[in-house]
């Protein structure tokens, strides 16, 4: 896509030169400091002022071989993520006051960054020839943090260039040596990273790309010397990038679940942001129906306010950036994200709290904050979103309004990016409180990203709203996957039908299993399966995820109202099914993980519906119904 609209000979003559390039007042140009609301300065003098003194103390060895080995990412967070949010609190502090008074840390901050051997988390070396170990410095490798590193030392230098150089000359060559050594050339010369998508075309890339290029753009226009290089490496991004925007469905569904979205589908509004300043509007492809449907994906997949549906690794509770939904919907002339955008804003208390970004995020957040805060703040909600490409429905009552019915239905296949093997999922609320969900990804491990990964719970189709043949479960692989999946929406009601039996592997000896999810508006949703074996089996089985508490009577079950949360309970339902055909049964899943209690509370119940010698075709239905 851009790189045929914008080959290397057209970029050369529309990209502004290096000391040209001026997309955001430096800290002395005051003006535009001045005018960000008061609420927002003070709240990030403040954080600043927490920052006053900072510790910056290095990430021993013994650590970062425990992160490497056992991929516990709370190591990180613990130890080093907290400096890099100093640095931005400090650097923020400092633009807005403009004193002085944040300097000494600032540049001590700098310093330690420079002084880091690596400049990412100790999982993101799989390309490292020496794997998941120490980092080797000889071997600079370009991941996700790495590349945020540069971003916030090109940030912080071109706002305080000058103050910083005040302590030292030598700082600044300093920081533009390690820029060069860890992120432009290794970008520029190695095309193996796989991230970029150059070596394996067939194999898409995810969110790791447009969020490693978003910061990379950066560095490379802020920092690259050399005009023939910093062509180059905007060229070489362009390619990348490529990868990711060519293959994407056309619907713009994130198969990575909305909570991957912020970065893939918001950080390639980042990318695509940077390439029009830097081109003075030159590069604009902000009316293409395919980034469009990127950005509002992020509606159809509300639910109501922190709600969202929760497919793949994505968490059952999100709070999407304000700014990025809000800027998102204005180039691309959407109210209702820009609406949405505002309503996050509300919600998270912006004009006081101010926000909680990376420093890429955060500069046109602060200066832009003003429109955002006085802009018009809701919900979009629409009442039915349809995305052909990845098979996936998401439907309501009415329009607007998180009161009555909402369901979630998928179909697609068991190889996406952060995949569970869910084919033929479907959860379901009512008034905007969950009766039937998926469980979500617990805290990430080495175990999460390993070939054990569908040994986790979370993963598996049994714990989710799926049959299990014989105990026989999907199975995962890009070859798993549902038939073609067909959706039909009236005023009256929304119907989803997908084949799941291609999930499953042979010896579940599915013939065909056709599910069937139909939203009733104002009344009920149905789940109708339709089976065929090859072979007669012994039983199957039909998991239900639910938070609410359950209580089983002759063919209905009773989802009755549970606090979930000190402001969240869950909704007040029934389950009515065919009790001739399926015995009902109930598990306890005590949660442990500190992420899906966040959301669920301390337990789920695992409610499982067992048709027993079934015979080799048959169908069941289970409808949801509000509670008695």
């Amino acid at each position: 896509m851009l790189s045929e609209l914008y080959p290397p000979d057209r970029l050369r003559d529309i990209l502004v030169l290096r000391d040209v390039w001026h997309p955001y007042p430096t800290r002395d140009e005051r003006d535009p400091w001045e005018a960000i609301p008061d609420g927002v300065r003070k709240a990030h003098v403040l954080k600043g002022e927490a920052c006053i003194g900072y510790q910056w103390e290095p990430f021993r060895a013994t650590l970062f071989l425990e992160m490497a080995h056992t991929g516990k990412r709370a190591i990180y967070d613990k130890h080093r993520a907290r400096h890099r949010t100093a640095l931005c609190d400090l650097v923020m502090a400092e633009c807005l006051e403009a004193e002085g008074r944040f300097l000494d840390d600032i540049v001590d901050g700098v310093w330690a960054l420079c002084e880091e051997s690596f400049w990412g988390k100790p999982f993101t070396l799989s390309n490292q020839k020496a794997g998941f170990d120490l980092p080797d410095t000889s071997e600079p490798i370009v991941a996700l943090f790495v590349a945020e590193a540069a971003s916030l030392l090109s940030w912080t230098v071109y706002l305080l260039g000058p103050q910083i150089d005040s302590y030292s000359t030598l700082i600044l060559p300093r920081i533009e040596r390690e820029m060069e050594r860890r992120v432009l050339t290794p970008c520029l010369e190695r095309e193996d990273f796989t991230w970029m998508g150059l070596k394996n075309p067939a194999r898409r890339v995810n969110n790791w790309n447009p969020w490693i290029i978003s910061n990379w753009l950066t560095a490379a226009l802020l920092q690259e010397p050399d005009p023939d290089r910093r062509t180059a490496a905007v060229a070489k991004s362009i390619r990348c990038l490529d990868n990711f925007i060519d293959p994407y469905p056309r619907d713009g569904g994130c198969d990575e679940g909305p909570g991957y979205w912020e970065r893939a589908g918001a950080s390639l509004y980042e990318c695509l942001e940077t390439l029009h300043s830097a081109t003075n509007g030159e590069i604009d492809v902000w009316d293409d129906p395919l980034i469009r449907n990127i950005g509002t994906y992020i509606k159809g997949v509300q639910i109501d306010d922190r709600y969202f549906v929760n497919f793949a690794d994505a968490h059952g509770l999100l709070t999407p950036s304000p700014s990025l939904v809000y800027h998102f919907g204005k180039r691309i002339g959407d109210p209702e994200m820009m609406a949405m955008g505002a309503h996050f804003a509300e919600g998270t208390s912006v004009a006081v709290k101010g926000f909680s970004e990376t420093i890429a995020r955060l500069l046109p957040a602060m200066l832009s904050a003003r429109d955002l805060i006085e802009a018009n703040a809701s919900q979009a909600l629409p009442r039915d979103t349809w995305l052909p490409y990845i098979q996936v429905v998401t439907a309501r009552d009415k329009a607007g309004s998180p009161s009555g019915f909402f369901v979630a239905a998928k179909g697609g296949h068991n190889d996406e990016s952060h995949n569970h093997n869910d084919v033929g999922h479907v959860s379901i609320y009512i008034d905007g409180q969950p009766l039937i969900v998926d469980a979500g990804v617990e805290t990430y491990t080495g175990k999460t990203f390993s070939p054990n990964r569908y040994e986790i719970w979370t993963m598996q189709s049994a714990y989710h709203t799926l049959p299990t043949i014989d105990g026989v479960m999907q199975a995962p692989g890009p070859e798993y996957a549902a038939g073609p999946s067909t959706c039909e929406i009236s005023d009256q009601e929304m119907v989803f039908a997908t084949d799941i039996s291609g999930a499953y592997p042979e010896d579940a000896n599915l013939d065909s299993y056709v599910r069937k999810v139909t939203l009733v508006r104002g009344k009920e949703v149905l789940i109708e399966d339709f089976y065929e074996l090859t072979k007669v089996t012994n039983e199957i089985t039909l998991s239900l995820l639910t938070p609410c508490g359950v209580a089983i009577g002759d063919g209905v079950i009773q989802l009755s109202a549970r606090d979930i949360a000190k402001d969240r309970t869950t909704a007040n339902g029934q389950i009515i099914f065919e009790a001739a055909k399926l015995t009902p049964s109930i598990e306890t899943i005590e949660l442990e993980d500190s992420r899906v209690r966040s959301v669920w509370g301390e337990r789920l119940y695992r409610i499982i519906l067992t048709l027993t010698s079934p015979g080799e075709r048959g169908n069941n239905t289970v409808r949801f119904t509000r509670g008695v």
